[in-house]
């Protein structure tokens, strides 16, 4: 299939970026995505998302990711792929985070677009049985990935959840 993600990365930071499409393509491929569907992925600074997270979910903070769905449905628009949305990255929040819980930072982001795209394509953790639901979907692709299971409590234990 070929989907069209964009990866943006104005700052230069030091990404993998076949690894995160890889990511991202699983999740499209595991919940099948139309095969010309399209997103973006956007690493920021933490002001840069500090002001996203405090206009959208009125949260003065920055935090590592932030999910903004395209319309549900996809709007589709006359030969144009379906768009799915974006997925905003900080990157000094998301390495520091690496690095307080010794996680190789490329499998940090990965999850980061895993978490993300899921949201995209319609998942929560809302409730438990969402969460749950949420998890699963997000632990067959790490493993899938060969990303150590271990990475996800990072994520879980933020007091600063990702989704948008």
């Amino acid at each position: 299939m070929t989907f069209h993600i964009d990866v943006q990365n104005k700052s230069a930071y030091s990404l993998n970026t076949e690894k995160l499409q890889l990511a991202v393509t699983y999740v499209l491929n595991q919940h099948d995505a139309h095969p010309d569907s399209s997103l973006s992925i956007v690493f920021v600074d933490n002001d840069y998302v500090q002001n996203l997270n405090r206009q959208f979910r009125g949260i003065d903070a920055p935090t590592d990711v932030l999910s903004f769905p395209a319309d549900t449905p996809p709007v589709e628009i006359e030969d144009e792929p379906p768009y799915l949305g974006d997925l905003i990255i900080a990157y000094p929040y998301a390495s520091a985070q690496a690095a307080r819980e010794n996680h190789q930072l490329d499998d940090s982001l990965s999850l980061l677009v895993i978490h993300g795209t899921l949201h995209l394509l319609g998942y929560d953790h809302d409730t438990p049985e969402n969460r749950a639901e949420m998890w699963s979907a997000q632990a067959e692709v790490l493993t899938a990935l060969a990303i150590s299971p271990d990475i996800v409590p990072a994520l879980e234990e933020s007091s600063n959840d990702s989704s948008h």
